[in-house]
């Protein structure tokens, strides 16, 4: 006889209960003796200490979701730490080459913090859609195509958008 969930479909097979205290116990031991380890690993890795333990969080978060099927806990959890510090490093290069890219164009080389944040507030004017295309363009760094599909328009339109969207935001910045 199946037994029946409270939804009237067969109910979820359960983990016997030594094998999820067995797991958690396991779990808690790796925790215990490898966390600094593994905190001062991502900190060498991404320089920063609040990131360092988010990534080594995040890899435990991920270890304890394959445990059943992981053969090597230790050394698993090495590679997610890496790996989390190396998506870490790309998405942050990738923040501040768009960052750049943008105010290069929109700014010139010698940006300033108070051009930057003039540069922002300049946004904050334009029609929707031209705001949404540049920030798109600039700090998403989407191709037209993509720009298109998100704003749900023809490539030409994302163009003419981003393309309309620069010029009035200079004329706002001369203001």
């Amino acid at each position: 006889m199946r037994s029946e969930s409270t939804t009237g479909g067969p109910a979820a097979p359960r983990a016997p209960v030594e094998a999820v205290a067995e797991q958690e116990a396991g779990l808690r031991a790796l925790f215990a003796g490898e966390y600094e380890a593994m905190v001062r690993l991502a900190f060498v890795l991404v320089n920063d200490r609040h990131d360092a333990e988010e990534i080594v969080q995040d890899a435990f978060v991920d270890l304890q979701a394959r445990w059943s099927a992981v053969l090597n806990p230790g050394g698993y959890l090495r590679t997610a730490v890496v790996n989390g510090a190396r998506r870490r490093g790309r998405r942050e290069r990738r923040r501040s080459d768009i960052l750049h890219r943008f105010e290069r164009t929109i700014v010139g080389e010698a940006a300033s913090i108070d051009v930057y944040d003039h540069t922002l507030d300049a946004l904050e004017v334009l029609p929707e859609r031209q705001h949404t295309a540049l920030v798109l363009a600039y700090y998403v760094g989407l191709s037209s195509s993509e720009i298109a599909e998100v704003l749900g328009c023809r490539p030409g339109t994302a163009k003419s958008l981003v393309h309309r969207g620069l010029q009035r935001l200079r004329k706002e910045m001369d203001r």
